[in-house]
């Protein structure tokens, strides 16, 4: 039996008044002179019994009567199998939390987890009656209404709950619950919490009110650890992607089973095409990495998916990615006064394209960066200018720091760079070595890293290992440049060990600087068949560094996305993989748009376009929280010291995966079906008083001994 206002108790302090009473009021018997001294003696002896008796009863009565007085204010509540028979039932808020993740999809021999677990809650609701009030939690999160319920139209509520990636936290869920429970309408509080106890959705460190006088109940679904092989990551390896080139691109599969598969299946499809086929043995508990090589069949934005055997989960057997695969970058290139950029303007025309990426090049005088501003470009090229101002020095900053690639060639005053290698994180041009023009040999090209992504495939060798024969044309003028941060890589370097061609990153973009103008003034490389393709390389690298894939998000999460806003006003609409348009919230920033997505928008797995009028602007690709793929299962008394913590209350478990759905109702039941006493105390507190009304004014053994602590005092 349990107390709903156990507070009350202390009142049963009360219950000494009685005892005071009877130990310090006692009537002493009157004295009577008799002739007969042995008659005196036992009348005396008769009496006393008789007084006692009666005294002993009211004192008894009198407690019975204070004690179930203040155990009816304490409103007692029964529980267990024998409680249905006694007392009203007690008004309840119940708060029941149902996981909807989607390793609830799962099936035993039950059936599915969720289906087992909306009969089941539907089943507890109506054992509630119309008066009580439910919250309904699941870890979806907002799929079900905040508000409380009547039982009636919970169990509507708990029929339209679905399977979604929203979400992974039943303990995010069970605060929710337990901060709803606080301003519960009613004293009894229960939480009832419906789970296939999925490891990965128990293990945040969540925080929640504590909620005095809770009950909580655990009812596991499924309960064994099912096998699952999972795609959990796509990434474009290839730095440099051009239409009809391989590309290089990696996925991680990871085996949450128990044993290792051998010869496990892997296939990558672009537009739909199945390009390439890879098979791995895959150990128990630890990612593999799968690699593929494949030839995009053309240009643009293009949807890609790696896709693996089916299993028992099929939502992360499949793993979409997009490529971007351009037609033509636009080059800003910022001129010098007096520089001459003949050799890097022939080294960008569309004549030597041959069938590669072309490049739309603008050239401006340094005088009309402000105005021109390089947020509408691929990449940016600063050839030896003389002078840039402060402005202009932050406008490129920012230009990098959002994505763009920015290549640097020095002028003779090339100490003006180094307000801009500062805020880019880069070092600093100390000054010049050689003579310009001079033609007199101050260094060649000594180290070259050839795995760097802007080499790829342009050095070839005869025979597979021998190192590439790379030209070294001689420096005869160069700037002097001292890197200062970890996040620079020499690509090339001199044999009088300073940097030629030094890669600096700065947040989202690349920038890149060269130690000589591209001025045959400088050094022989304009004349050099290397020229050519270095400076292809270098400008396709900058203007593909931030676009070559596009972004990959969790399905059903809200998500934002910054994109550089296309000429021209129309909004920017999201159109899903079933064709269905929606036109997110955007906001006008610097230089770009940002789309703030919701979750509803984007609840299917799969690739959506951004498009602006009839053109498809950037894909996104949207996949299931790689967590849900792990399908480890917590032991059942881990779980419940992991809710305990969050409930603040003991909670106890019901093995729902041993009983039907009946059975499990009938046990929760059997458990929660509360029964306040208070009328049958107040009821028995009545009866005392009256009976002990009735034996101090109705028993008069011979006078009227004794006192009545409610009727009055006998004579």
């Amino acid at each position: 039996m349990e107390f709903l206002n156990p507070f009350m108790l202390f009142a049963l302090g009360a219950a000494a008044l009685p005892v005071i009473v009877h130990l310090f009021h006692f009537r002493r018997p009157r004295k009577v002179d008799f002739s007969s001294l042995t008659f005196v003696r036992e009348l005396q002896k008769t009496t006393m019994q008789r007084v006692r008796l009666r005294q002993w009863l009211l004192l008894a009565l009198r407690l019975l009567a204070i004690v179930c007085l203040v155990c009816a204010f304490a409103r007692p509540s029964l529980t267990g199998q024998v409680a249905g028979a006694v007392g009203g039932a007690a008004r309840s808020s119940a708060a029941l939390v149902v996981d909807n993740s989607l390793s609830m999809t799962l099936r035993d021999a039950e059936g599915e987890y969720l289906r087992q677990a909306k009969d089941i809650v539907s089943g507890l609701i109506r054992e509630f009656e119309e008066r009580d009030e439910i919250f309904l939690r699941t870890t979806a999160g907002d799929d079900v209404p905040r508000r409380p319920l009547s039982p009636a139209a919970a169990i509507d509520a708990v029929e339209d709950i679905r399977a979604s990636a929203a979400g992974v936290s039943l303990l995010e869920a069970v605060a929710s619950a337990t901060e709803a429970l606080e301003e519960a309408a009613h004293p009894n509080r229960e939480v009832y919490i419906v789970s296939d106890m999925q490891a990965p959705a128990l293990a945040d460190t969540v925080r929640a009110v504590q909620v005095e006088g809770i009950r909580a109940y655990l009812l596991p679904i499924g309960g064994r650890k099912q096998a699952n092989v999972a795609v959990v990551d796509v990434r474009i390896d290839s730095r440099i992607v051009e239409a009809g080139r391989p590309v290089r691109l990696s996925a991680t599969l990871a085996n949450y089973a128990d044993e290792p598969v051998e010869g496990y299946v892997a296939s990558v499809f672009l537009e739909g095409r199945r390009l390439a086929q890879a098979t791995a043995d895959l150990l128990p508990g630890e990612p593999t990495e799968v690699n593929f090589t494949v030839t995009p069949p053309g240009s643009g934005w293009l949807s890609g998916v790696v896709q693996i055997e089916e299993d028992v989960y099929p939502f992360d057997d499949q793993r979409y990615f997009t490529l971007h695969v351009p037609e033509r970058r636009r080059i800003l290139i910022v001129r010098g006064e007096g520089e001459n950029t003949g050799f890097l303007e022939l080294a960008l025309s569309p004549e030597l394209a041959r069938g590669q990426v072309a490049f739309d090049v603008t050239i401006i005088p340094e005088t009309s960066l402000a105005a021109t501003g390089p947020e509408g470009y691929d990449a940016v090229v600063v050839a030896g200018a003389q002078t840039l101002s402060s402005g202009e020095t932050e406008v490129l900053a920012r230009y990098v720091a959002g994505g763009g690639g920015l290549l640097l060639s020095p002028s003779s005053s090339g100490q003006d760079y180094n307000a801009l290698l500062e805020r880019v994180g880069g070092g600093r041009i100390s000054g010049f070595n050689g003579s310009l023009g001079s033609q007199t040999r101050i260094a060649s090209f000594d180290r070259v890293e050839l795995e760097h992504p802007l080499f790829e495939g342009v050095f070839h060798t005869e025979e597979e290992g021998d190192a590439p024969n790379v030209e070294r044309p001689e420096i005869w003028f160069a700037a002097r440049y001292e890197p200062e941060s970890a996040g620079e890589q020499s690509i090339i370097r001199l044999s009088n060990g300073d940097p030629f061609l030094q890669e600096i990153r700065h947040e989202r973009g690349v920038a890149l600087l060269l130690a000589v103008a591209p001025d045959a003034r400088w050094s022989e490389l304009p004349v050099r068949g290397l020229f050519i393709p270095l400076m292809y390389r270098s400008l396709y690298y900058l203007s593909a560094y931030e676009s070559i894939s596009g972004e990959q998000f969790p399905a059903a999460r809200s998500a934002e996305l910054r994109i550089a806003r296309p000429p021209g006003e129309a909004l920017l609409r999201l159109a899903g993989p079933d064709g269905t348009e929606y036109v997110p919230e955007q906001r006008d920033l610097f230089d770009a748009a940002l789309l703030m997505i919701d979750e509803e928008a984007v609840e299917r797995s799969g690739v959506y376009d951004v498009s602006a009028g009839d053109e498809i602007v950037r894909r996104i690709a949207f996949n299931v929280d790689e967590r849900e793929s792990d399908m480890f299962v917590l032991e059942a008394e881990e779980a419940r010291r992991r809710l305990a913590e969050v409930v603040g209350a003991p909670v106890e478990i019901i093995a729902a995966g041993e009983r039907s759905v009946g059975d499990v109702v009938e046990a929760v039941a059997e458990r929660r079906r509360g029964r306040e006493l208070w009328k049958a105390f107040l009821l028995l507190a009545l009866l005392f008083l009256a009976a002990e009304m009735v034996v101090a004014k109705g028993w008069r053994p011979t006078a009227k001994e004794g006192t009545s602590l409610f009727a009055g005092t006998g004579s």
